[in-house]
């Protein structure tokens, strides 16, 4: 959304809570092609709930992923989420573009929480009809901004675009799967600990929501419940097992915090279903590492009664099998999603 200049290719970098991951494509024939991807984990508390704590250590792991992985760009598109990202679709009256610019900052002082003066600002243009214009408003406030782009800085990257996770995550979906400009459905990225709503129509954001729940929570009740370890707890929630520790055991605190996160799905999706007359959700897409907690996806299927599957970033990107091992990007997969979204913002232009 914020586009800070111009750029040829730019490296897909999306810093989460549980690691950093980046991905590179570049556009042939075939269409879009892998060139790297990378992924450092993150030390427990280095980023919390997608403010950047530790910096030094977050740009340490940024040049790593390069370095390993040999990307030459310096150009980057990164994304934040969280409370300090405000997302509004706002019913205004016709007018031109000029006249739109400038009124949206009277229009965004009644919409957003925050003092105008300490966010940085974007909007766009979703849909006209006779007498009225719906505006898609995204505010973000400057010290989240400058919270990453000040790491990227220390690892040497230059920040060319700064986006919305949910946005990002939409990017990824649109290009892989061709969506009907019909139908309604719900992508969401549970990443460890935030979880992105995007609730969209063909092309159209409808309804978008962070959530302060994720992956980290599984964690924290098997470690409490069981006495284990922190890394011993993140093992048995991604299938992994432990002497003394029955499945039964493993999937009723599973289940617990699964319960919380779908009664936050379920509350986002009841809210959109009242502000949105007559727009149905037809289909669930979920990314980010969590929806690899078993049992999750199931879960997901039997509350909502609808189709739920995991978004596959990859789907339509041509891989190059004597470069990449296409069994260790089916592993990555679901936890590079937003980082494929913003690699995508190097071809807006094209």
């Amino acid at each position: 959304m914020f586009g800070i200049g111009k750029s040829k290719s730019l490296v897909g970098l999306d810093i989460g809570s549980s690691s950093v991951k980046a991905v590179e494509l570049k556009q042939t024939k075939q269409g879009f092609e892998l060139v790297s991807f990378g992924l450092e984990p993150l030390a427990q508390d280095t980023v919390v709930d997608g403010a950047i704590m530790d910096a030094p250590s977050v740009a340490e792991k940024i040049s790593a992923i390069f370095d390993t992985q040999g990307i030459k760009s310096k150009d980057v598109a990164t994304s934040v989420s969280g409370h300090s990202v405000i997302v509004k679709r706002v019913p205004m009256q016709l007018m031109t573009e000029e006249e739109l610019f400038d009124h949206i900052q009277s229009e965004a002082s009644q919409h957003i929480p925050f003092d105008i003066a300490d966010v940085n600002l974007s909007y766009q243009l979703l849909d006209t009809t006779d007498n009225q214009m719906d505006v898609l408003l995204v505010a973000v406030k400057k010290d989240k901004i400058l919270n990453h782009t000040n790491v990227l800085a220390q690892s040497g990257k230059t920040p060319i675009v700064v986006d919305i996770d949910a946005f990002a995550l939409q990017n990824c979906f649109e290009m892989n799967y061709e969506p009907d400009p019909g139908q309604v459905v719900a992508l969401l990225n549970i990443g460890a600990s935030v979880m992105n709503i995007n609730i969209v129509r063909g092309w159209t954001p409808l309804f978008t929501r962070d959530v302060s729940v994720g992956g980290n929570q599984y964690t924290d009740a098997l470690q409490k419940e069981l006495d284990l370890s922190y890394d011993d707890a993140e093992r048995l929630k991604m299938g992994g097992t432990r002497p003394g520790v029955t499945d039964e055991q493993r999937g009723q605190i599973l289940r617990s915090v699964s319960d919380i996160l779908i009664l936050e799905i379920q509350k986002t999706f009841d809210f959109f279903r009242a502000t949105a007359s007559g727009e149905n959700i037809r289909r669930i897409y979920v990314a980010g590492g969590t929806a690899r907690v078993p049992g999750l996806l199931d879960l997901l299927r039997e509350e909502f009664a609808m189709p739920v599957e995991e978004l596959y970033p990859f789907r339509k990107i041509v891989i190059n099998p004597g470069r990449h091992d296409e069994s260790q990007l089916r592993e990555l997969a679901p936890r590079l999603a937003i980082a494929v979204g913003l690699a995508l913002r190097s071809f807006d232009n094209q």
